[in-house]
């Protein structure tokens, strides 16, 4: 029984490989001719060839940058193909018949108006100019013109308007535009060579309220430090030889060794309150440096550190910083050390702070101050630094003013007669 079950195996293999080839060739497939004995068979391929086409129309791989596309490309890459030779999908394919590549991927090929080819096959010329691979250009191609016309054609340039920068009017701004609301008799004693000074407590009012939109706001920058106690001043120093400008109040600004040399009246009696004014190298190097030049450019900020040795307090040292913007300059005095009082600190590193804001103004150089230190209770009922602190500020005022009247003074006798 198990011979006879092999024997009918092996009859049934002898004859599938006798029948299978009838099977497999067409009824019309002609005599391959001995040219075509390399190319592979074209009856036996075909379904694989179906296999691969559906493959390729299904793929989501996107071709990578540069390549054609499908439409340019032969249907068999892996393949090469004679010139003159069909492919075997178009030898395949039965007349009235598409394949699944021309379903999926490629249009309707339109007859030429010769009747003749595919615009998708180059037809070679009569000439015989041409190559069999590369495709027609396509009827949607864009045709680009070249360079040389598009040089040539003015349509394809303009010419841009010219830029026009308006420089805004610069305007010096009056007293009474800074201080609106201030008061007669302040104005008298503003105006005078002593100016107004006024001191009042944290809980208190300031009397000398800038114009809020101008933006000078100092009473907000003071009560940063917490201050507890308060004083603002204000001076105007009229124009004598020429109205000064925002680069002389920097030159006199920067003539710190000639704060030693202004004295306070007491009874009567010149008191100098300072002995020793210079800079300094900075916080920690405190080398005495002497003052620059005058200088003839404006920057727009700048750091400078101070010694001020007092007869009362000792050494003061003393950081400022002065900042320029388009109608002034702001010049904030900080000690950034404790301040003594025989050995003993009376007001920590930081805890005091005078600001001083100068503007040319129609009537002359504005000065507008305000200082702010924080002294414990305790001592504040013992020691009243308030008059102290008004009698420096008076020197810091005279200081300044006399600045000015050397810059005055120095444009006057340089410029050529």
């Amino acid at each position: 029984m198990r011979l006879a079950g092999k024997t009918a195996c092996l009859l049934f293999l002898f004859l599938f490989v006798l029948i299978s080839p009838l099977y497999a060739e067409p009824l019309s497939e002609p005599q391959p001719s001995p040219e075509d004995e390399e190319s592979p068979p074209v009856n036996g391929l075909f379904f694989f060839e179906e296999l691969f086409i559906f493959d390729d129309v299904f793929s989501f791989d996107e071709p990578p940058m540069g390549e054609e596309s499908l439409l340019n490309e032969e249907p068999f890459p892996s393949e090469e193909t004679s010139p003159g030779e069909e492919t075997p999908l178009a030898e395949e394919t039965p007349p009235g018949e598409e394949t699944i590549l021309a379903e999926e991927t490629f249009p309707e090929p339109q007859p030429s108006p010769e009747g003749e080819g595919s615009p998708l096959v180059h037809q070679p010329s009569p000439e015989g100019e041409g190559s069999p691979l590369e495709p027609q250009p396509s009827l949607t191609t864009p045709e680009w013109p070249d360079e040389d016309s598009l040089l040539a054609d003015d349509a394809f340039f303009f010419e841009a308007p010219p830029l026009i920068f308006e420089v805004p009017t610069f305007e010096i701004r009056s007293f009474d535009a800074i201080f609106p609301n201030i008061s007669g008799i302040q104005r008298i004693m503003a105006m005078n060579h002593e100016g107004y000074k006024n001191s009042f407590v944290k809980d208190e009012s300031p009397a000398l309220i800038p114009n809020p939109d101008l933006g000078i706001d100092l009473l907000g920058r003071i009560m940063k430090k917490n201050p507890s106690h308060l004083i603002e001043a204000l001076a105007v120093v009229p124009y004598s030889e020429r109205d000064l400008d925002l680069l002389d109040i920097y030159n006199a600004l920067g003539r710190i060794e000639a704060i030693k040399d202004y004295p306070v009246s007491i009874n009567g009696n010149n008191f100098f309150v300072f002995t020793e004014s210079t800079r300094i190298e900075s916080a920690r190097n405190r080398k005495a440096i002497p003052d620059p030049l005058p200088s003839v450019t404006l920057p727009f900020s700048e750091t400078m550190f101070l010694r001020l040795k007092e007869v009362n307090f000792g050494n003061l040292f003393i950081r400022g910083d002065i900042s320029i913007s388009m109608y002034g300059i702001t010049y904030s005095i900080t000690n950034f050390t404790d301040v003594r009082y025989f050995l003993v600190p009376i007001m920590r590193a930081e805890r005091f702070i005078t600001i001083i804001y100068l503007e040319p103004v129609k009537e002359g150089i504005l000065i507008y101050s305000m200082t702010g230190f924080y002294m414990p209770g305790f001592i504040a009922d013992r020691v009243n630094l308030t008059p102290n602190i008004n009698r420096r500020i008076e020197i810091f005022i005279n200081w300044i003013t006399d600045g000015l009247r050397k810059q005055e003074n120095a444009a006057a006798t340089d410029t050529p007669q």
